[in-house]
């Protein structure tokens, strides 16, 4: 008898345990297939596929679309994506080439993986300007380029000077900080991944909070709409919007990984999802039609 009972607690604890895992399993799975969901007011569409480790976006006048391809130990590279949906990668053998912005008549870029250049793009010829250890955000305005490095405890915020070339610690000692961005009442940002916070550039070096309790917030962006933040989580990701009386709105949620978010020129937005391989395309949805427009 003591052994029949043995086997069949085996049964039981054997079941119970590939129910949890079956469990398990379904529920991540459901996480990672679930679609994206757009806040009342806003449409999502995926506008491009099958782009590996999409990251940083880049808007082109010709109207196609630059893309970083985050992938590491020489494997990154910066696609070009054609009005036609032609793709031609531009620039290759790169380490986790993570920021993009445009600059000096071209576009600058940044790599993650390690000790990398900054690098200037500009009429098929690629510039080193400054060395750093895994740069990710960028900020290009006037005679200045921006850049933060993406480490533990030991991360600079740095300012480079195009007249000169002399570039400038302007912070040290960071941790996970990633995204740069600047607003229209003159604050310079960047995220702390880890604290989850996002942190104003200050003269006296405080560095105030202005917003706190997020999720892994990676890639600013900065418009009329307010503060966009997106916040790479593996599951349940989200797009948030900080308005200009501080309130906070989820535009979009259930994303995998998203990178930068970036104006597509046409009142939306593109949305890097790196964890889908994909770009999104945010658009505010059409207004309802009135009574007296449905009436006509």
């Amino acid at each position: 008898m003591p052994h029949i009972l043995r086997k069949r607690s085996a049964r039981i604890a054997l079941t119970a345990t590939s129910g949890l895992l079956a469990a398990t399993l379904g529920f991540f799975a459901w996480q990672s297939f679930y679609p994206v969901q757009a806040a009342t007011g806003w449409d999502v569409e995926v506008l491009h596929r099958d782009v590996t480790k999409a990251a940083s976006l880049l808007p082109q006048t010709d109207g196609s679309l630059l893309v970083s391809r985050e992938l590491d130990d020489g494997r990154g590279s910066i696609l070009k994506i054609t009005v036609t949906g032609e793709r031609v990668v531009l620039i290759d053998n790169l380490s986790k080439p993570d920021g993009m912005v445009a600059a000096q008549g071209g576009w600058v870029f940044s790599q993650e993986g390690g000790l990398a250049p900054v690098s200037l793009s500009r009429d098929g010829q690629v510039t080193r300007l400054f060395d750093g250890e895994s740069v990710q955000g960028l900020w290009n305005e006037g005679n200045y380029l921006y850049a933060i490095e993406d480490r533990k405890g030991n991360g600079r915020l740095m300012r480079y000077d195009w007249s000169s070339g002399q570039l400038d610690v302007l912070r040290s000692g960071l941790t996970e900080t990633e995204g740069l961005t600047r607003c229209s009442d003159g604050r310079l940002l960047y995220t702390e991944k880890a604290n989850g916070r996002v942190r104003s550039l200050s003269d006296d070096g405080s560095d105030p909070v202005v917003v706190d309790g997020l999720r892994n917030p990676t890639f600013l962006y900065c418009d009329q709409r307010g503060l966009w933040i997106s916040e790479d989580n593996t599951h349940r990701a989200r797009l948030l919007r900080i308005d200009a009386d501080g309130s906070q709105q989820t535009v979009l949620t259930f994303l995998k990984a998203p990178q930068a978010i970036i104006a597509d020129g046409i009142g939306g937005y593109l949305l890097a999802e790196g964890g889908r391989n994909r770009v999104l395309r945010l658009t505010p949805a059409p207004a309802p039609a009135t009574a007296t427009a449905q009436r006509n």
